[in-house]
This record gives structure tokens, C-alpha cells and sequence, in this order.
């Protein structure tokens, strides 16, 4: 066959090909045109899952008559005009080639009124390449755009598509991925001619996170932190999923940047990483995230479905995102804001308490004790409590005051985990806090609080390196041995000598003493192409702090250990101080709060 240019038609569904896979491309293609417009109401109404109609109505500002025709031509858009406008467009399309795609695919029609014009025009297609003049038609101000029989004239595409049910679910995804980015905007779908939602238009953190409850469910709403962090010209927003809150799938991983929903590898590791302390194996946050920036700093252009996007300066982007989702979640503790931050600190070898006094200690690890009596007297009352306080009182002096009840007023003065009862078939505490009951897995908290000082004393005392016996070569890439001996200061300050000894070689001389006896080789490898993929990596801390969280779990007290009050009390009091102690180290809960009116249902009280 010679070489001869192709039919237009056939270059359209060509390119149909690229930008409608399914018809939860096509919703996508209509609802960020209606964003594009200034719509502030939207309605949907999908029927058999899209394969039968996609109808999107609107009351934005529409299309000028003179307009409509073109606007079912390839390349024609009223969004960008130049390069310079490409390299800094804001508007979620630019190409123009949306319509004229789904127009060759499908039967269809778009109908469209100014706010200053009297009358509506529409066009239709129905997978020819023909021009027609648009034809008068009554219609509110705004657009409607209306999608039937996709891929009618396509049965290959058409036979690929999966189950009713199944394209659905993509739909259902796109649907929460635009109502996600823009609170602001009213939103009504009809699916099968029956309501599915309603979302009503609010402004402010309230009126998102009354989205997020209706789209992503209570139990996801009632679990999330607020995001708010400005630095280096990037703006971060958005809210996360507390780490008790994971997932067995990705499925609840909404991540927009200038409003435009992505999926981008940098961006899932930087949020991977951060996670990476306090998630049990297997388990993914959930979290919906707005990063906002300069965009002449991000390249929309870089994929078909302007799914991913390329960062200019990826590694700031990364490091920036990774840093402010992980200081979020290292400040969660037991109602952090009724405590003063303090700094965590390693462990003393004398064996000495945040008060100095002595420790109760087990396994080599003490337990500090910081009780103050005169609260545990306000919750309880001295009654049948004098042995403690006796007990207590020996150490910090007779601090005891005349028993009586807690009020309203006095409850800030009990500690977040308030004060311990009982201990549970040596496993767990039970205490009492302002609020009602607080379970502790004394294991799993211990845990949590050792790492975290081993942590901090390894950081204060810093990487002691040990040379190998022998230096270990590696064959490399020649660009990942160019980025090696680039970093070589930044490898030399965790621990590894490394150097180039020709065109694609790397000799290791040192390791960190920590992990000299491990698989140094693979390690290397691996940061390597981190680096390369990602221009950072976390692997040597992550393999240093999986090492300081074995010793942890071995040094931190044991079920059935019995432990006296002052004990449990002094583990309550240090996991209020601790970085992460919701989680242990492998991502379980350390303790969870039943509210008074949560016991009182479950035993029918006042009902």
C-alpha cells in the first residue's frame, strides 16, 4: 500500500482513540468543560452506564452562536490562543479536541445560549465529518451537551466496553473526582432516570468537608485531619485520613493539583513515605489533597487524558509534600492540643524520668513517671485509692487534697488518656479520662514510645560508618553512576563512602554500621534508582528505623506483665508526649476511646 492521507473522519476516531476510552472519559471531557465555562449548577443524567446517554446541563456562559459549528471542528478552542498561554493555562481543556472526538463516535447534540442572547442554537453530529449551520432552539442561558449510542459506529470499541455496573463505577469515580475539586458548585446526577445526588454549592472547610461526608462516607469524614501548608511557592490543602483510617485498595486517593485531578507516581511516593511509620503492611491512606502552583511549573500537556502532569522542579514538589504530610502526622497524639509540645529525647542510661526522679524499669527501658496526684484525686477521689497515693506520695511528696467529684469546669485539668483503673488480662489498660473509657494496648504503646526515643537518640548521636571487609563494585548505569557521584556528600552523610571508578562502575568502601551486615548491594541498587526516578529517597532511614523498630518491639514491655498504677499511669502520661503513639510501629492502634454516650447506648441507658 502506497502512502496517502487519511479520510478525516477517520482521523477523528483515531484520535477518539486517545481521548475517549469508556464513558467516564466522555463525562470527564463534559464536566470540565462546564467548570471551564463558569458553571455554578451542573446536572447529570447517565443511563445504562453511559452507553445509552451521557447528558451534562449547565448554566454557564455558553457558546456564541457563531461559535457552535466550530466548535465541533478539531483544534478549535477558545481557551488558549498561543505557546504562552499553553505553558500557563489554568482551564482543565485547551486542545479542542474534546467534542469533535465524541462527535465521531457517537450521536451528538449540543445546545447552547449567551446570557445576552435571546434565543438558543444548536448543532448535532453523528460520526460524519459535515459542517451544518447551527439552528435556533429554545434553551435557558448555559449549555447542554448530550451524548447517545457511544461508540454505535465503532462495534470493536463498542464491544470492549464492560458491564452496565461495572462502567458505572468509573463514572461514579469521575462524578466524585470534579464534585471533590469544586465545593463550590452544585451538582445534581440522575442515574437510570433516578436520583443519585444532590450536592448543594457551599464555600469554606465546613462546606468540603460536608462534600467529603457525602461523597466519601461518614466514617472517612469523621476520620480526617485538615492540611493547610504554604511554603517555597507551593500551596498544600486538603485533608487525610487519620493512619487508623487505611485501606485494603487505594480507592479513596483523591489528588488535584491546581484543581485539575492527577495520577502521578511522585506524588504517590512523597504520601507513601510519609505513611511510612505508622500504616499496617498491606493498608493505603485515604486522603484528598489540593496542591496549588505557579503553572509555568507544571506541564498539563503530558498525557492524552491530561491525567499526569510533568513538575518542573520535581524533587522541591516531592520533598515539600512529603515533609508536610509527615510533620502532620508525627504531631498526632492523644488530643495534642490540650499538651505542650515537647521534644522527644533519647534514652537516658541512668535510667532517670522527664522529673528526674527514678523509673520503674523492664527490659531495659524505663517507664517515667509524671503522675500528678492532686488530678488523680479530682477523677477519683482518694477513696479506696490510698495505696497509690501513699505510694506516689513517697516519691513527690503528700500532695493530696480533700476528695471530691469532677465538674465541668475542673475536666482540662485530666490529662487526654486520663488516669488508669485496671489493667486486663496483662494486655491492657483501662483508664479514665474526662470524656469516658480509653483502652491502651500496653505492648503496642510501649513499642511506639521506645522507637521513638531510640529514634531520636540515633538522630543525636548521628550514622557511625564501618568500612567493609571487602569493597563491594557495582555495575551501574551510566546515568545513575553520573547521579551517584553527584551526591556522594549526601550518601556520605548516611553513612556510605561511595565512588565512580569508571563509566558505569561504583565501589562502596563504607557502610552504616547499623546495616553493614544486611544486603548493602541491593540497598545501594534501590536508592540509586530512587534517586533517578524520584531525585530523593528514603530507603537508608527506612532500613536504619525497620532495624530500631525490632529492637523496639524486643525492649518494650511484654503481655502479661503485670504493672502497678504508677506504671500504667507513666506509660499513659509518656505516650501524651510521643510523636505517632496512636499507632505502634507496624500501624495498629495503640488505644481507642469509648464516650460516655457510647457505653450508655450500648447498655440502653435513658433509652
Amino acid at each position: 500500500m502506497r502512502i496517502h492521507a487519511l479520510e478525516p473522519q477517520l482521523i477523528n476516531q483515531i484520535a477518539a482513540g486517545e481521548v475517549i476510552e469508556r464513558p467516564a472519559s466522555v463525562l470527564k471531557e463534559l464536566l470540565e468543560n462546564s467548570l471551564d465555562a463558569g458553571a455554578t449548577r451542573i446536572e447529570v443524567d447517565i443511563e445504562e452506564g453511559g452507553k445509552r446517554l451521557i447528558r451534562v446541563r449547565d448554566n454557564g456562559r455558553g457558546i456564541h452562536p457563531d461559535d457552535l459549528g466550530l466548535a465541533l471542528s478539531r483544534h478549535a478552542t477558545s481557551k488558549i490562543a498561543s505557546l504562552e498561554d499553553l505553558e500557563q493555562v489554568m482551564s482543565l481543556g485547551f486542545r479542542g479536541e474534546a467534542l469533535p472526538s465524541i462527535a465521531s463516535v457517537s450521536r451528538l447534540l449540543v445546545q447552547s445560549r449567551t446570557g445576552n442572547s435571546d434565543t438558543g442554537y444548536q448543532v448535532r453530529g453523528d460520526g460524519r465529518e459535515t459542517t451544518q449551520a447551527p439552528e435556533p432552539v429554545a434553551h435557558p442561558p448555559g449549555t447542554t451537551i448530550e451524548v447517545r449510542d457511544l461508540f454505535f459506529n465503532v462495534p470493536a470499541r463498542r464491544k470492549f466496553l464492560r458491564t452496565e455496573n461495572t462502567e458505572q463505577k468509573y463514572l461514579d469515580v469521575v462524578i466524585q473526582r470534579i464534585a471533590l475539586s469544586r465545593p463550590d458548585v452544585e451538582l445534581t446526577v440522575h442515574k437510570n432516570r433516578k436520583p443519585q445526588y444532590h450536592l448543594r454549592a457551599g464555600n469554606g472547610d465546613s462546606a468540603q468537608l460536608e462534600r467529603l461526608r457525602s461523597l466519601l462516607g461518614s466514617a472517612f469524614a469523621d476520620q480526617v485531619l485538615r492540611i493547610e501548608h504554604e511554603a517555597a511557592g507551593l500551596r498544600l490543602s486538603g485533608w487525610i485520613a487519620q493512619p487508623t483510617f487505611s485501606r485494603s485498595q487505594a480507592d479513596l486517593q483523591f489528588f488535584f493539583v491546581n484543581g485539575r485531578a492527577v495520577r502521578d507516581k511522585l506524588l504517590a511516593h512523597a504520601v507513601r513515605q510519609s505513611f511510612q511509620d505508622v500504616l499496617f503492611h498491606g493498608r493505603h491512606p485515604a486522603f484528598v489533597l489540593f496542591l496549588e502552583l505557579d503553572p509555568r511549573m507544571v506541564d498539563v500537556n503530558a498525557h492524552p487524558a491530561k491525567s499526569e502532569v510533568r513538575f518542573r522542579e520535581s524533587r522541591l514538589v516531592h520533598d515539600f509534600l512529603f515533609r508536610t504530610l509527615h510533620n502532620v502526622l508525627s504531631d498526632l497524639r492523644p488530643a495534642d492540643d490540650q499538651l505542650a509540645p515537647q521534644p522527644m529525647r533519647p534514652l537516658p542510661g541512668s535510667g532517670q524520668g522527664y522529673g528526674g526522679a527514678a523509673a520503674p524499669r523492664q527490659g531495659g527501658f524505663p517507664l517515667q513517671v509524671a503522675e500528678q496526684v492532686g488530678q488523680y484525686d479530682r477523677l477519683h477521689g482518694t477513696t479506696g485509692n490510698s495505696a497509690v497515693v501513699a505510694s506516689v506520695s513517697s516519691l513527690y511528696g503528700d500532695t493530696r487534697r480533700p476528695p471530691h467529684a469532677v465538674h465541668e469546669n475542673e475536666a482540662v485539668d485530666i490529662p487526654p488518656l486520663g488516669f488508669a483503673l485496671a489493667q486486663l488480662k496483662g494486655i491492657y489498660i483501662l483508664a479514665e479520662n474526662a470524656q469516658g473509657l480509653v483502652l491502651v494496648d500496653m505492648h503496642a504503646a510501649h513499642e511506639r514510645i521506645t522507637y521513638e526515643h531510640l529514634k531520636a537518640g540515633f538522630a543525636e548521636q548521628g550514622i557511625r560508618s564501618q568500612p567493609l571487609l571487602v569493597p563491594l563494585s557495582l555495575a551501574v548505569s551510566q546515568a545513575e553512576a553520573e547521579l551517584a557521584e553527584t551526591r556522594r556528600d549526601w550518601f556520605a552523610a548516611l553513612g556510605f563512602d561511595i565512588d565512580r571508578q569508571g563509566p558505569e562502575q561504583l565501589v562502596v568502601r563504607q557502610a552504616p554500621a547499623l546495616l553493614a551486615g544486611g544486603d548493602v548491594e541491593a540497598l545501594v541498587r534501590d536508592v540509586v534508582s530512587d534517586l533517578n526516578t524520584h531525585g530523593s529517597s528514603q530507603r537508608i532511614e527506612e532500613a536504619i528505623n525497620e532495624l530500631l523498630s525490632t529492637m523496639a518491639c524486643h525492649g518494650s514491655v511484654r503481655a502479661n506483665r503485670r504493672l502497678t498504677l504508677e506504671e500504667m499511669n507513666a506509660l499513659l502520661r509518656d505516650m501524651e508526649r510521643t510523636e505517632r503513639s496512636g499507632q505502634c510501629n507496624h500501624g495498629r492502634p495503640t488505644w481507642v476511646r469509648f464516650s460516655l454516650g457510647e457505653l450508655d447506648a450500648l447498655f440502653m441507658r435513658g433509652q
